[in-house]
């Protein structure tokens, strides 16, 4: 007994240090109060964190830990209902996307989230320079035309040249942004943002293996080595391990009772491997069409399987139970750090894999009546 209570007095101090926050970010919004709410929602070296913290005079004060730099998003909602902001309100949510580190961070704005300066953070003001020489976020730009799109003139909004302009300027952008960044990584390998900005070309550009892997082989072996790196080095991999009549990848993941399940168990079957989220709007748009297909070919050797890029297990269930899917349904919790998504190199949602009996890739990316058409063909 007393050696169990010296081990346990030796522990004690290692314990209090691991529970220690390494990060506070902390500030004044104008003097807001109840209801209103800041969310964050980050994720640093494959460990996703939320928090929510309600405003008083303004104040707020988030703590955490992390492994090493963290990507994030804050919210502000004057109403307190996380969802509505961010999609509710016509692309004009008081909406941030950031980068920190282990440091402690003031924010401060006599108005809103987005308009707030940033103390305290290296990592913060090294993300602003990447902005600032590749050009502004995917999301700032969308953000900035819908604020136009809100100001314009009845006469503007219901002129379709007036929408192909303003789409021109936010392509244009885009597409700048991206040439920059595949310069700026090729220039930096020792910078944590040409990471960042070899993981945007790839899920958010489509830009190829053959184009990104050089570029990713020269990045110094800390950036190489670490979560994010070799979750980079998975995707940049996966067309090999996904090509048409190649094996599908067996994964294995909790259904939504918490039991594991594993795509090598649907075997001898004509398996749709769909990925999809709650949050994804035309993921649940083609809900129906998944539905009426189950129906027709279910009895006919065809199955799907849900793969879930959510991390709330709640909102999971409930859009499953909202669509009416009767599928068996998996997912690992980690958002978009799914892990079969990166083995199967999902860069966006939805996507699915048609997988033979004999386990197969037979088909990749079907949707509506190309899916339609393919299962008929096979089963009818």
């Amino acid at each position: 007994m007393k050696l169990k209570i010296l081990m346990l007095a030796t522990l004690l101090p290692i314990l209090a240090i691991a529970q220690t926050p390494n990060f506070t970010i902390s500030g004044k919004i104008g003097n807001l109060n109840k209801p209103a709410k800041i969310y964050l929602d980050y994720n640093s070296e494959g460990k996703g964190g939320t928090d929510s913290c309600e405003l008083l005079n303004g104040t707020f004060k988030f703590t955490g830990n992390i492994a090493g730099y963290a990507s994030g998003r804050m919210t502000l909602s004057r109403e307190g209902i996380r969802d509505k902001e961010i999609y509710g309100t016509k692309g004009l949510g008081d909406v941030i996307y950031v980068s920190f580190g282990q440091e402690n961070i003031q924010i401060n704005s006599a108005d809103s989230l987005y308009n707030a300066h940033w103390k305290g953070s290296k990592v913060y003001e090294e993300m602003k320079a990447f902005d600032q020489e590749v050009g502004p976020t995917v999301m700032t730009v969308h953000h900035h035309a819908n604020v136009a799109i809100h100001r314009a003139t009845p006469e503007q909004q219901a002129d379709t040249l007036y929408f192909k302009v303003l789409d021109k300027q936010v392509q244009a952008f885009r597409k700048s942004r991206g040439e920059k960044m595949l310069a700026f990584a090729k220039a930096n390998p020792n910078a944590y943002f040409s990471l960042q900005a070899l993981s945007e070309l790839v899920g958010g550009y489509s830009v190829k293996s053959e184009v990104a892997l050089p570029i990713f082989n020269k990045l110094n072996d800390k950036l190489r080595l670490s979560y994010s790196g070799q979750s980079l080095y998975k995707l940049l991999n996966a067309h090999a391990v996904t090509a048409l009549g190649v094996s599908a990848p067996n994964f294995i993941q909790n259904d939504v009772n918490g039991k594991p399940l594993a795509l090598s168990d649907f075997k001898g079957k004509y398996v749709l491997v769909e990925f999809w989220a709650s949050w994804c709007s035309p993921c649940r748009a083609e809900s129906p069409n998944l539905l009426k297909q189950y129906a027709k070919f279910k009895s006919k050797g065809f199955e799907i399987l849900g793969v879930s890029v959510d991390s709330d297990k709640a909102k999971w269930l409930e859009a499953i139970k909202k669509d009416g899917l009767t599928w068996p349904q998996v997912s690992d919790l980690k958002g978009w750090d799914n892990e079969a998504r990166k083995v199967y190199g999902i860069t966006g949602v939805p996507a699915n894999f048609l997988i033979g009996p004999d386990g197969k890739i037979i088909g990749s990316h079907l949707m509506g009546e190309v899916l339609n058409e393919k299962l008929a063909a096979l089963l009818n």
